[in-house]
């Protein structure tokens, strides 16, 4: 099972990193819980976002786009990083990131949400859609 888990912004991931020792031992406590789900064969990719300052939205309405400039307002909804984890089931994955050092340096949330698998749409996807989407699939394999 793959399952995409977000860490929740907040107030202090908004404003961006400056150095300080607290920082230093984030990284270092990070680096190590990554390590650890490398060698366990968990984690597939991770990494951190910059503040929703340097992002864009692109709204849709039918065939009209719009484009939003970050900051975004809802800190809370926001993603300050991500990681894909392939995981026997979403119990091993609440595991895992119970023993996930703090991601900031005050309360945080880290969210777990299971990815659609092609199988999932089995029932209801058209042959010429599931064509494309593996050959999609072989595509990124071969990258």
């Amino acid at each position: 099972m793959r399952v995409m888990v977000f860490v929740k912004a907040t107030e202090d991931s908004e404003q961006g990193m400056t150095p300080s020792p607290e920082l230093d031992q984030m990284f270092v406590d990070m680096g190590k819980f990554n390590e650890e789900l490398v060698n366990a064969g968990v984690m597939v990719a991770g990494d951190g976002l910059k503040p929703s300052s340097f992002g864009k939205r692109v709204a849709f309405d039918g065939p009209s786009r719009t484009v939003i400039d970050g900051p975004f307002a809802e800190t809370r909804e926001l993603v300050a990083g991500y990681w894909l984890w392939e995981v026997k089931d979403m119990d091993e994955a609440v595991e895992w990131v119970k023993r996930c050092p703090n991601p900031m340096f005050g309360p945080s949330e880290i969210e777990i949400r299971p990815l659609y698998e092609m199988e999932d749409f089995a029932d209801i996807i058209p042959p010429e859609a599931a064509a494309i989407h593996d050959g999609v699939g072989e595509k990124l394999a071969k990258s």
